[in-house]
């Protein structure tokens, strides 16, 4: 039995994904990563804008707990 798993539809579009990121950044692989890591901050702090929208409205009784 062999270690190497075979591809598989997830793997082809992660790696059409990685190759589409280095081809928009004309083949600069540090340039992709930076964009990349530029890209996570941004959706990081898109993420806590949206926690403490939600925590705010959870707190002023705009939501409703469901039990059960």
């Amino acid at each position: 039995m062999s270690s190497v798993s075979q591809p598989n539809e997830q793997d082809d579009g992660l790696e059409a994904a990685v190759d589409q990121a280095i081809a928009v950044c004309g083949g600069n692989l540090r340039a992709t990563i930076r964009a990349q890591i530029v890209a996570n901050n941004f959706l990081g702090s898109e993420v806590e804008e949206l926690r403490k929208a939600v925590s705010h409205a959870f707190t002023r009784g705009r939501f409703r707990t469901h039990t059960g």
